[in-house]
């Protein structure tokens, strides 16, 4: 599909891709380990106290219906309010509730009757077992192409999430379009999923089982940026990436030479035209990341070290959530002995899976299948 193009009705309705993925969701899978590929598997990544904590307040019911190519857990959520698209049975929408606090809110939208049911059936479990006087969550029933057509307002989100979800929809365009949509200026879309090094054939992208997979359905990569650009977004930088295996003959006969990474990125809605290098510091203490954040794949804070960021980074850390955490100097004058100059960023999800993969693992807290080796999937 041509990625510019975008077909969306007046009143959204199931299309054949919609009724094949609500099929293989709602009732071909009835656990994780029903999946036929690796793709769309959580990563046996370490994963920061603080969230594996919050996890095991999740019921396990909630657990075994979870479907996802990573660990989406964004900084700085305290008191938020987070979209997430393609929620599922609501693992992530689980744990993010205890993340952002009572003060915060999570919405979960999801297609599948099955799937909306079960997360719905223990929300009042999980808010007695968080300590909550009142829900801070709720599930919508709804597409990721029609946001607001499932009742979800126009700047109400602080950030969007989506966890190996949007290789699933015919029309990202539209999917993009529909976040920047219902996200608060200043906020942001940060979500793993598959990439392909090129544009799938119609053999592959007409195949139900490589839809199901999570990888029929995958964008090639360069289209992402064009399409985040289209939109309106900041440049996606990207966070991490990973090497996917389809361990499955007659799979992989069919994907023939195509090759696939789980990545994930972060896309802000802010102004345009700021592109001035600045220095900025972090001042530490955002839970998780008190010492260190890791923005993306390029910047790595750490607390107190003055750092000179490139002008797209300088305009997404000055209008986001992050404006508070950091401290903003103007060029000029020596870098002094602690100061960082900005290195060259990674476009190439293939390139940073290769070199994260000869490298080792990283303490990377978010993305798709995190920054282990081309295996951390299975």
């Amino acid at each position: 599909m041509d990625p510019g193009k975008s077909t969306c009705p007046k009143a959204f309705s199931d299309s054949t891709i919609h009724v094949d993925v609500k099929d293989y969701y709602g009732k071909r899978l009835k656990q994780t380990s029903d999946l036929k590929t690796n793709a769309c598997v959580a990563p046996v990544q370490p994963t920061p106290d603080f969230i594996r904590q919050a996890l095991k307040k999740v019921h396990p019911e909630i657990t075994a219906r979870y479907y996802g190519c990573g660990l989406v857990v964004p900084e700085c959520l305290e008191g938020c309010r987070i979209l997430d698209l393609g929620s599922g049975s609501g693992r992530d929408c689980y744990m993010l509730s205890q993340l952002v606090g009572e003060k915060g809110h999570v919405t979960g939208i999801d297609m599948t009757d099955g799937q909306l049911e079960l997360a719905r059936t223990y929300v009042d479990h999980h808010m007695k077992e968080f300590g909550y006087k009142k829900p801070n969550i709720n599930f919508v029933q709804g597409y990721i192409e029609a946001l607001t057509e499932a009742g979800l307002e126009n700047d109400s989100f602080d950030v969007i999430i989506s966890n190996c979800v949007v290789n699933l929809s015919p029309d990202k365009r539209l999917v993009l379009t529909e976040a920047y949509k219902v996200l608060k200026d200043g906020g942001e879309l940060y979500f793993s999923d598959i990439y392909s090094n090129g544009r799938l054939t119609e053999e592959i992208k007409n195949h139900k089982v490589l839809w199901g997979e999570c990888l029929a359905g995958a964008l090639w990569w360069e289209d992402l940026l064009q399409l985040a650009e289209k939109v309106g977004f900041s440049p996606p930088r990207l966070v991490t990436a990973s090497v996917i295996t389809v361990d499955n003959k007659e799979l992989q006969d069919i994907l023939g030479n195509f090759k696939f990474v789980s990545a994930t990125y972060r896309l802000f809605k802010v102004p345009k035209g700021n592109t001035k290098n600045c220095k900025v510091i972090y001042n530490g203490g955002m839970t998780g990341a008190e010492d260190s954040f890791q923005f993306d794949c390029q910047y790595t804070f750490k607390a107190n070290e003055v750092v000179e960021v490139d002008g797209e980074v300088a305009n997404i850390l000055t209008h986001s959530r992050f404006a508070e955490d950091f401290t903003f100097q103007p060029l000029g004058g020596p870098t002094g002995p602690c100061g960082v100059k900005p290195k060259a960023g990674i476009e190439d999800p293939f390139e940073l899976a290769l070199m994260l993969g000869v490298q080792g693992p990283a303490s990377a807290t978010g993305g798709c299948c995190s920054t282990q080796s081309a295996g951390c999937c299975k």
